[in-house]
């Protein structure tokens, strides 16, 4: 938590999803690769790095969204990823994982589930961008 909070500042929603994290850790079944797959990704954006998931971020198509760019923050269309060689390519599922991440109310943060491979791409996208983002690589 160092760092990404400082004593005497209110972080509600980092506390916020740090609590609720930990409950579903502790009181659920659900993938655990998944789950800090969405914390990371919403601690991001917590901390001010949200991806732009509405849309590319180059060309601003809502078409044919299949990569995540750590680069440009966001999804990116066929075409633009084509000259971005850090883009990750994404399934329609995480895609749409990434997005209701981002955007889902703080209670229903983790609930929904997806395919294992899906889990997997997730999993590589969320430790890549929050590694860039804090500038640090975490374990």
């Amino acid at each position: 938590m160092n760092d990404v909070a400082t004593e005497n500042e209110n972080n509600y929603k980092t506390l916020q999803l740090l609590l609720n994290t930990l409950y579903m850790i502790s009181e659920t079944s659900m993938d655990r690769d998944l789950i800090t797959s969405i914390f990371k990704m919403r601690l991001t954006s917590i901390l001010g790095f949200t991806p732009q998931v509405e849309k590319c971020v180059q060309c601003g198509t809502t078409e044919h969204i299949t990569h995540f760019s750590i680069k440009d923050n966001g999804f990116k269309c066929k075409n633009c990823s084509k000259v971005d060689s850090g883009a990750v390519t994404m399934s329609a599922g995480t895609k749409d994982a990434i997005k209701y991440t981002i955007m889902a109310p703080a209670k229903k943060l983790y609930a929904f589930n997806i395919t294992d491979e899906c889990i997997k791409e997730y999993k590589l996208i969320s430790k890549i961008y929050l590694d860039e983002k804090l500038e640090k690589e975490y374990k």
